[in-house]
Protein backbone atom coordinates (compact mmCIF):
# COMPACT_ATOMS: atom_id res chain seq x y z
CA UNK A 1 0.00 0.00 0.00
CA UNK A 2 1.68 3.34 -1.13
CA UNK A 3 0.45 5.68 1.67
CA UNK A 4 0.43 9.16 -0.12
CA UNK A 5 -1.58 7.53 -2.54
CA UNK A 6 -3.95 6.15 -0.16
CA UNK A 7 -4.60 9.89 1.89
CA UNK A 8 -4.38 11.87 -1.25
CA UNK A 9 -7.85 13.79 -1.58
CA UNK A 10 -7.05 16.04 -4.79
CA UNK A 11 -5.32 14.31 -7.19
CA UNK A 12 -4.38 15.47 -10.78
CA UNK A 13 -4.52 12.49 -13.31
CA UNK A 14 -2.56 13.32 -16.50
CA UNK A 15 -3.25 10.59 -20.02
CA UNK A 16 -1.73 10.96 -23.21
CA UNK A 17 -2.94 11.15 -26.72
CA UNK A 18 -1.99 7.03 -27.25
CA UNK A 19 -4.05 5.75 -24.39
CA UNK A 20 -7.24 7.77 -25.88
CA UNK A 21 -6.73 7.17 -29.57
CA UNK A 22 -6.32 5.09 -32.24
CA UNK A 23 -2.93 5.18 -34.51
CA UNK A 24 -5.02 6.51 -37.37
CA UNK A 25 -6.28 9.31 -35.53
CA UNK A 26 -9.74 9.71 -33.94
CA UNK A 27 -11.46 8.90 -30.71
CA UNK A 28 -11.64 5.46 -29.38
CA UNK A 29 -14.98 6.04 -27.43
CA UNK A 30 -14.19 2.63 -25.66
CA UNK A 31 -10.98 4.14 -23.96
CA UNK A 32 -12.33 7.12 -23.38
CA UNK A 33 -15.39 5.35 -21.00
CA UNK A 34 -12.81 2.53 -19.29
CA UNK A 35 -10.75 5.81 -18.64
CA UNK A 36 -13.86 7.44 -17.35
CA UNK A 37 -15.08 4.70 -15.34
CA UNK A 38 -12.30 4.31 -13.23
CA UNK A 39 -11.86 8.43 -12.69
CA UNK A 40 -15.84 8.75 -11.71
CA UNK A 41 -15.50 5.59 -9.30
CA UNK A 42 -12.64 6.62 -7.47
CA UNK A 43 -13.92 10.51 -6.81
CA UNK A 44 -17.56 8.99 -6.21
CA UNK A 45 -17.88 8.44 -2.06
CA UNK A 46 -17.00 12.26 -2.41
CA UNK A 47 -13.79 12.40 -0.53
CA UNK A 48 -11.60 12.71 -3.76
CA UNK A 49 -11.39 15.15 -6.05
CA UNK A 50 -9.55 14.81 -9.29
CA UNK A 51 -8.59 17.08 -12.22
CA UNK A 52 -8.23 15.58 -15.45
CA UNK A 53 -4.90 16.74 -18.24
CA UNK A 54 -6.16 15.09 -21.18
CA UNK A 55 -3.94 15.26 -24.90
CA UNK A 56 -5.67 13.92 -27.74
CA UNK A 57 -7.41 17.11 -29.23
CA UNK A 58 -4.65 17.32 -31.97
CA UNK A 59 -5.31 13.08 -32.61
CA UNK A 60 -8.64 13.69 -32.26
CA UNK A 61 -8.33 16.40 -35.12
CA UNK A 62 -6.89 14.22 -37.93
CA UNK A 63 -9.10 11.87 -38.94
CA UNK A 64 -12.12 14.47 -39.78
CA UNK A 65 -9.88 16.95 -41.50
CA UNK A 66 -8.39 13.71 -43.29
CA UNK A 67 -4.69 13.66 -42.60
CA UNK A 68 -3.28 9.85 -41.60
CA UNK A 69 -0.60 11.55 -39.30
CA UNK A 70 0.26 14.40 -36.96
CA UNK A 71 1.36 17.20 -39.31
CA UNK A 72 4.77 18.88 -38.28
CA UNK A 73 3.89 22.49 -38.95
CA UNK A 74 2.17 24.38 -36.51
CA UNK A 75 -0.60 25.86 -38.72
CA UNK A 76 -2.35 22.37 -39.59
CA UNK A 77 -1.86 20.91 -35.99
CA UNK A 78 -3.77 24.30 -34.78
CA UNK A 79 -5.89 23.10 -37.16
CA UNK A 80 -6.40 20.01 -36.16
CA UNK A 81 -6.71 20.95 -32.48
CA UNK A 82 -9.12 23.69 -33.62
CA UNK A 83 -11.74 20.58 -34.47
CA UNK A 84 -10.37 17.78 -32.56
CA UNK A 85 -10.33 19.60 -28.70
CA UNK A 86 -14.71 19.91 -29.27
CA UNK A 87 -15.08 16.39 -30.28
CA UNK A 88 -12.72 15.44 -27.17
CA UNK A 89 -14.30 17.29 -24.37
CA UNK A 90 -17.67 16.58 -25.86
CA UNK A 91 -17.14 12.88 -25.95
CA UNK A 92 -15.88 13.10 -21.91
CA UNK A 93 -19.21 15.34 -21.58
CA UNK A 94 -20.81 12.25 -22.68
CA UNK A 95 -19.02 9.69 -20.75
CA UNK A 96 -19.09 11.38 -17.47
CA UNK A 97 -22.71 12.59 -17.72
CA UNK A 98 -23.28 8.65 -17.11
CA UNK A 99 -22.16 9.04 -13.54
CA UNK A 100 -23.80 12.74 -13.48
CA UNK A 101 -20.37 14.19 -13.10
CA UNK A 102 -20.68 17.43 -15.20
CA UNK A 103 -17.13 18.49 -16.75
CA UNK A 104 -15.46 22.13 -17.29
CA UNK A 105 -12.68 23.10 -19.94
CA UNK A 106 -10.03 24.63 -19.21
CA UNK A 107 -7.48 25.48 -21.78
CA UNK A 108 -3.79 26.74 -21.04
CA UNK A 109 -0.47 27.74 -22.76
CA UNK A 110 2.74 28.37 -20.92
CA UNK A 111 2.13 32.58 -21.19
CA UNK A 112 -0.79 31.54 -18.67
CA UNK A 113 1.70 30.25 -16.49
CA UNK A 114 4.50 32.77 -16.64
CA UNK A 115 2.05 35.67 -16.60
CA UNK A 116 0.86 35.95 -12.51
CA UNK A 117 -2.27 37.39 -13.09
CA UNK A 118 -3.26 34.71 -15.41
CA UNK A 119 -1.59 32.58 -13.25
CA UNK A 120 -3.94 33.56 -10.30
CA UNK A 121 -6.93 33.53 -12.44
CA UNK A 122 -6.99 29.71 -13.71
CA UNK A 123 -5.74 28.55 -10.24
CA UNK A 124 -9.32 30.54 -8.94
CA UNK A 125 -11.05 29.01 -12.43
CA UNK A 126 -9.97 25.69 -11.27
CA UNK A 127 -10.30 25.89 -7.53
CA UNK A 128 -13.69 27.42 -8.19
CA UNK A 129 -15.16 23.94 -10.36
CA UNK A 130 -14.08 21.44 -7.73
CA UNK A 131 -15.99 23.51 -4.92
CA UNK A 132 -19.13 23.33 -7.47
CA UNK A 133 -18.51 19.52 -7.98
CA UNK A 134 -17.17 19.80 -11.46
CA UNK A 135 -14.51 17.85 -12.75
CA UNK A 136 -11.91 20.35 -14.85
CA UNK A 137 -10.27 19.22 -17.88
CA UNK A 138 -7.33 20.28 -18.82
CA UNK A 139 -5.59 20.53 -22.01
CA UNK A 140 -2.90 22.49 -23.64
CA UNK A 141 -4.49 25.75 -25.95
CA UNK A 142 -3.04 24.47 -29.12
CA UNK A 143 -5.28 26.14 -31.23
CA UNK A 144 -3.77 29.93 -30.10
CA UNK A 145 -0.30 29.00 -28.44
CA UNK A 146 3.10 29.48 -30.93
CA UNK A 147 6.10 28.06 -30.26
CA UNK A 148 7.35 30.61 -27.63
CA UNK A 149 4.62 29.85 -25.50
CA UNK A 150 3.98 25.97 -25.73
CA UNK A 151 4.74 23.50 -23.13
CA UNK A 152 5.28 21.40 -25.87
CA UNK A 153 3.81 18.39 -23.96
CA UNK A 154 1.02 17.77 -21.49
CA UNK A 155 3.78 16.03 -18.63
CA UNK A 156 5.37 19.04 -17.67
CA UNK A 157 1.66 21.58 -17.84
CA UNK A 158 0.11 18.39 -15.54
CA UNK A 159 2.82 18.91 -13.19
CA UNK A 160 2.71 22.17 -13.10
CA UNK A 161 -1.32 22.31 -12.71
CA UNK A 162 -0.70 19.68 -9.25
CA UNK A 163 1.24 22.56 -8.30
CA UNK A 164 -1.23 24.75 -9.11
CA UNK A 165 -4.28 23.19 -7.57
CA UNK A 166 -2.30 22.09 -4.39
CA UNK A 167 -2.68 18.37 -5.35
CA UNK A 168 -2.24 15.76 -3.21
CA UNK A 169 -0.66 13.61 -5.70
CA UNK A 170 0.04 13.53 -9.75
CA UNK A 171 -0.83 10.28 -12.03
CA UNK A 172 0.55 10.15 -15.45
CA UNK A 173 -0.80 7.58 -17.59
CA UNK A 174 0.62 6.19 -20.76
CA UNK A 175 0.78 3.20 -23.06
CA UNK A 176 3.55 1.81 -20.88
CA UNK A 177 3.11 0.37 -17.58
CA UNK A 178 5.83 2.10 -15.64
CA UNK A 179 9.59 3.36 -15.81
CA UNK A 180 12.03 0.41 -16.60
CA UNK A 181 15.60 -0.42 -16.52
CA UNK A 182 16.12 -1.06 -20.22
CA UNK A 183 13.91 -1.13 -23.33
CA UNK A 184 10.56 -2.43 -22.08
CA UNK A 185 10.37 -4.60 -25.17
CA UNK A 186 13.44 -6.37 -24.07
CA UNK A 187 14.15 -9.67 -22.34
CA UNK A 188 15.57 -8.99 -19.12
CA UNK A 189 14.10 -4.83 -18.18
CA UNK A 190 12.40 -5.22 -14.88
CA UNK A 191 9.83 -1.98 -13.67
CA UNK A 192 11.25 0.21 -11.46
CA UNK A 193 8.89 -0.01 -8.51
CA UNK A 194 10.06 2.78 -6.58
CA UNK A 195 12.47 5.74 -7.10
CA UNK A 196 13.27 8.24 -4.17
CA UNK A 197 15.79 10.71 -5.71
CA UNK A 198 17.44 11.53 -9.19
CA UNK A 199 20.24 9.41 -7.94
CA UNK A 200 18.10 5.91 -8.08
CA UNK A 201 17.58 6.59 -11.73
CA UNK A 202 20.85 8.25 -12.93
CA UNK A 203 21.76 5.04 -14.59
CA UNK A 204 18.72 4.15 -16.57
CA UNK A 205 18.74 5.50 -20.54
CA UNK A 206 15.65 6.75 -20.85
CA UNK A 207 13.13 6.33 -24.52
CA UNK A 208 11.37 9.10 -26.13
CA UNK A 209 9.03 7.46 -28.93
CA UNK A 210 5.75 6.54 -27.46
CA UNK A 211 4.23 3.41 -29.18
CA UNK A 212 1.30 5.10 -31.23
CA UNK A 213 3.31 7.93 -32.77
CA UNK A 214 0.63 10.57 -32.16
CA UNK A 215 1.66 12.23 -28.69
CA UNK A 216 4.28 14.75 -28.16
CA UNK A 217 5.60 13.17 -25.10
CA UNK A 218 7.72 10.31 -24.36
CA UNK A 219 9.24 8.62 -21.38
CA UNK A 220 11.51 11.67 -21.14
CA UNK A 221 9.08 14.38 -20.57
CA UNK A 222 7.25 12.03 -17.84
CA UNK A 223 10.12 11.52 -16.08
CA UNK A 224 11.21 15.12 -16.06
CA UNK A 225 7.81 16.12 -15.56
CA UNK A 226 7.95 13.69 -12.58
CA UNK A 227 11.11 15.50 -11.16
CA UNK A 228 9.03 18.85 -11.06
CA UNK A 229 6.42 17.43 -9.00
CA UNK A 230 7.84 15.37 -6.62
CA UNK A 231 10.35 18.53 -6.11
CA UNK A 232 7.72 20.53 -5.09
CA UNK A 233 6.46 17.84 -2.65
CA UNK A 234 3.68 16.37 -4.93
CA UNK A 235 4.27 12.44 -5.78
CA UNK A 236 3.80 10.82 -8.66
CA UNK A 237 2.83 7.52 -9.90
CA UNK A 238 4.20 6.79 -13.32
CA UNK A 239 1.77 3.70 -15.42
CA UNK A 240 -0.27 2.77 -18.12
CA UNK A 241 -3.83 3.94 -18.53
CA UNK A 242 -5.25 0.08 -18.37
CA UNK A 243 -3.87 -0.24 -14.80
CA UNK A 244 -5.24 3.55 -13.49
CA UNK A 245 -7.74 1.83 -11.02
CA UNK A 246 -4.92 0.13 -9.47
CA UNK A 247 -2.58 3.78 -9.26
CA UNK A 248 -5.42 5.27 -7.58
CA UNK A 249 -6.15 2.54 -4.96
CA UNK A 250 -1.99 2.25 -4.29
CA UNK A 251 -1.55 -0.80 -5.32
CA UNK A 252 1.67 -1.92 -6.61
CA UNK A 253 1.47 -0.46 -10.51
CA UNK A 254 3.84 1.27 -12.69
CA UNK A 255 6.35 3.54 -10.66
CA UNK A 256 6.00 5.91 -7.55
CA UNK A 257 8.10 8.69 -7.44
CA UNK A 258 8.58 10.26 -3.25
CA UNK A 259 8.41 13.21 -2.88
CA UNK A 260 11.85 15.12 -2.91
CA UNK A 261 11.23 18.46 -1.32
CA UNK A 262 8.45 21.01 -0.03
CA UNK A 263 5.98 23.20 -2.02
CA UNK A 264 7.83 26.09 -3.54
CA UNK A 265 5.67 29.64 -3.93
CA UNK A 266 3.83 29.13 -7.31
CA UNK A 267 5.86 32.35 -9.01
CA UNK A 268 9.47 30.27 -8.43
CA UNK A 269 7.75 27.14 -10.02
CA UNK A 270 6.79 28.93 -13.08
CA UNK A 271 9.55 30.84 -13.38
CA UNK A 272 11.94 28.10 -13.16
CA UNK A 273 9.73 25.16 -15.52
CA UNK A 274 7.21 27.21 -17.22
CA UNK A 275 8.81 30.84 -18.33
CA UNK A 276 10.62 31.90 -21.56
CA UNK A 277 13.38 34.46 -21.07
CA UNK A 278 12.59 37.52 -23.03
CA UNK A 279 15.97 39.03 -22.65
CA UNK A 280 19.15 38.14 -20.77
CA UNK A 281 21.21 39.60 -18.17
CA UNK A 282 25.28 38.88 -18.02
CA UNK A 283 26.79 39.33 -14.40
CA UNK A 284 30.32 40.25 -13.25
CA UNK A 285 31.72 37.27 -10.98
CA UNK A 286 31.44 39.24 -7.58
CA UNK A 287 27.57 39.28 -8.69
CA UNK A 288 27.48 35.71 -9.51
CA UNK A 289 28.70 35.08 -6.60
CA UNK A 290 26.19 36.76 -4.24
CA UNK A 291 23.22 35.99 -6.73
CA UNK A 292 24.15 31.62 -6.55
CA UNK A 293 25.86 31.60 -2.87
CA UNK A 294 24.38 34.61 -1.05
CA UNK A 295 21.37 34.03 -2.72
CA UNK A 296 21.25 38.01 -3.19
CA UNK A 297 19.04 40.52 -5.30
CA UNK A 298 20.88 41.17 -8.41
CA UNK A 299 22.27 45.31 -8.08
CA UNK A 300 22.91 47.19 -11.04
CA UNK A 301 26.52 47.77 -9.87
CA UNK A 302 26.61 43.73 -10.51
CA UNK A 303 25.80 44.01 -14.33
CA UNK A 304 28.11 43.36 -17.16
CA UNK A 305 25.63 43.19 -20.29
CA UNK A 306 22.20 43.07 -21.56
CA UNK A 307 20.35 41.90 -24.23
CA UNK A 308 17.10 41.21 -25.50
CA UNK A 309 13.78 43.41 -25.71
CA UNK A 310 11.63 43.17 -22.53
CA UNK A 311 9.49 45.25 -20.20
CA UNK A 312 9.53 45.73 -16.69
CA UNK A 313 8.09 42.60 -15.03
CA UNK A 314 9.22 39.77 -17.86
CA UNK A 315 11.28 36.96 -17.12
CA UNK A 316 14.81 37.62 -17.94
CA UNK A 317 18.06 34.97 -17.77
CA UNK A 318 21.09 36.08 -15.59
CA UNK A 319 24.42 34.34 -16.87
CA UNK A 320 28.07 34.31 -16.01
CA UNK A 321 30.51 35.61 -17.63
CA UNK A 322 31.40 32.38 -20.04
CA UNK A 323 27.65 32.63 -20.40
CA UNK A 324 25.94 29.78 -18.71
CA UNK A 325 22.77 30.32 -17.76
CA UNK A 326 22.79 30.48 -13.26
CA UNK A 327 19.56 31.79 -12.76
CA UNK A 328 15.92 33.23 -13.91
CA UNK A 329 14.58 36.18 -12.29
CA UNK A 330 11.69 38.76 -12.91
CA UNK A 331 12.79 41.87 -13.55
CA UNK A 332 12.38 45.68 -12.56
CA UNK A 333 13.27 47.79 -15.70
CA UNK A 334 13.22 48.06 -19.05
CA UNK A 335 15.52 46.57 -21.05
CA UNK A 336 16.45 49.91 -22.50
CA UNK A 337 16.70 51.62 -19.41
CA UNK A 338 19.46 48.71 -18.20
CA UNK A 339 22.31 49.99 -20.08
CA UNK A 340 22.50 53.36 -18.17
CA UNK A 341 21.89 51.54 -14.78
CA UNK A 342 24.82 49.09 -15.71
CA UNK A 343 28.20 48.96 -13.10
CA UNK A 344 26.09 52.00 -10.73
CA UNK A 345 25.65 51.72 -7.16
CA UNK A 346 21.90 52.07 -6.06
CA UNK A 347 22.79 55.30 -4.29
CA UNK A 348 24.37 57.00 -7.19
CA UNK A 349 21.20 56.32 -9.60
CA UNK A 350 18.63 57.41 -6.48
CA UNK A 351 21.20 60.82 -6.77
CA UNK A 352 21.00 61.13 -10.39
CA UNK A 353 17.95 59.62 -11.93
CA UNK A 354 15.25 59.65 -8.62
CA UNK A 355 13.99 57.33 -6.03
CA UNK A 356 12.55 55.16 -8.24
CA UNK A 357 15.92 53.83 -9.47
CA UNK A 358 16.86 53.10 -5.41
CA UNK A 359 16.32 49.44 -6.19
CA UNK A 360 17.23 45.67 -7.24
CA UNK A 361 17.25 44.94 -10.55
CA UNK A 362 15.85 41.39 -9.76
CA UNK A 363 14.36 40.84 -6.39
CA UNK A 364 15.66 38.09 -4.95
CA UNK A 365 12.29 36.78 -3.98
CA UNK A 366 11.90 36.81 -7.64
CA UNK A 367 14.64 34.43 -8.66
CA UNK A 368 14.96 31.62 -8.78
CA UNK A 369 18.56 29.56 -9.26
CA UNK A 370 18.74 26.60 -12.45
CA UNK A 371 21.83 25.08 -10.96
CA UNK A 372 21.28 24.93 -7.09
Amino acid sequence: MRQGVAEARRIVVKVGSSSLTTAEGGLDADRVDALVDVLAKSRSGGEREIVLVSSGAIAAGLAPLGLRRRPKDLARQQAAASVGQGLLVARYTASFARYGVRVGQVLLTSDDMARRAHHRNASRTLDQLLAMGALPVVNENDTVATDEIRFGDNDRLAALVAHLVHADLLVLLSDVDGLYDGDPAKPGSSRISEVRGPADIAHVKIGSAGKAGVGTGGMVTKVEAAGIAAAAGIPVVLTSAVHAADALAARDTGTYFHRTGRRSADRLLWLQHASTPRGALTLDDGAVKAVVEGRKSLLPAGIAAVEGEFGAGDPVELRDATGRAIARGLVNFDAKEIPQLIGRSTRELARELGPAYEREVVHRDDLVLLHP
